[in-house]
């Protein structure tokens, strides 16, 4: 699985890159509390879409007391078509900046065809697909907060024959509603934002209920695996 590059983060600290084991996710069993627990093994039995991969990666360290983190991709045979990172933060003190005691980061970025990178309602419509994957859901969440972001490459001398190319990223993180015994449905939020990964990756709708939801038409040079 490509592993999507760059810094996370939600207001102090960041990301490393390299995969770690479940211990190094920050899954640490019975040192971490019930709901943080709890949080996580709704992550892991979360049942998503088959085109969508999903596995434990090493999570930062110091946003949070507790983190778990997830990388994903978005997979078209041997291509991936998206890929991103969700990182579950908690906190039992609580957190101002959050208004909850947990909270979830994410990362997620494409290849753009150049003519749709140069739409200037590009990042308005990616920041609602975030918002409305939450919202179709009926998933409750506050403090929402992130930015989107499209960069282009053009490619000079030796390289001159590759094509320019163009990416969207999307970071983001929000406070989910805590339920009962104080765990947010984090299922339901995976659920959510791979449909997220699904929109921008250009997959179609996984259902007849989600038909009005418009997706990125299909890059004609996704990532090689």
């Amino acid at each position: 699985m490509a592993a999507a590059q760059g810094r996370l983060s939600d207001g102090a600290g960041g990301m490393d890159e390299a995969k770690g084991t479940e211990e190094e996710a920050g899954h640490k069993g019975s040192t971490a509390p019930p709901a943080f627990t709890a949080a996580v093994e709704a992550l892991r039995a979360a049942r998503l879409r088959p085109q969508i991969e999903v596995e434990p990666t090493r999570a930062p360290q110091r946003l949070a007391p507790h983190t778990y983190a997830l990388e994903a991709a978005v997979v078209d045979g041997d291509e991936d078509l998206a890929d991103g990172r969700l990182v579950l933060l908690h906190d039992p003190a609580g957190h101002d900046a959050w208004r909850g005691t947990f909270r979830l980061v994410t990362l997620v970025r494409a290849e753009l065809e150049p003519e749709m990178a140069a739409d200037p309602l590009l990042p308005d419509v990616c920041w609602s697909w975030l918002t409305g994957a939450l919202q179709a859901r009926g998933l409750t969440y506050g403090e929402p907060s992130g930015t989107v972001t499209r960069a282009s490459s053009h490619y000079f001398g030796g390289l001159s024959a590759r094509p320019a190319a163009s990416q969207i990223e999307i970071r983001a993180s929000w406070t989910p509603r805590e339920g009962l015994g104080g765990v947010p449905d984090t299922a339901a939020h995976l659920a959510s934002w791979c449909d997220l990964l699904a929109q921008v990756a250009g997959l179609p709708p996984a259902g007849p209920g989600d038909a009005s939801i418009v997706t990125l038409p299909q890059r004609r040079g996704p990532q090689s695996r």
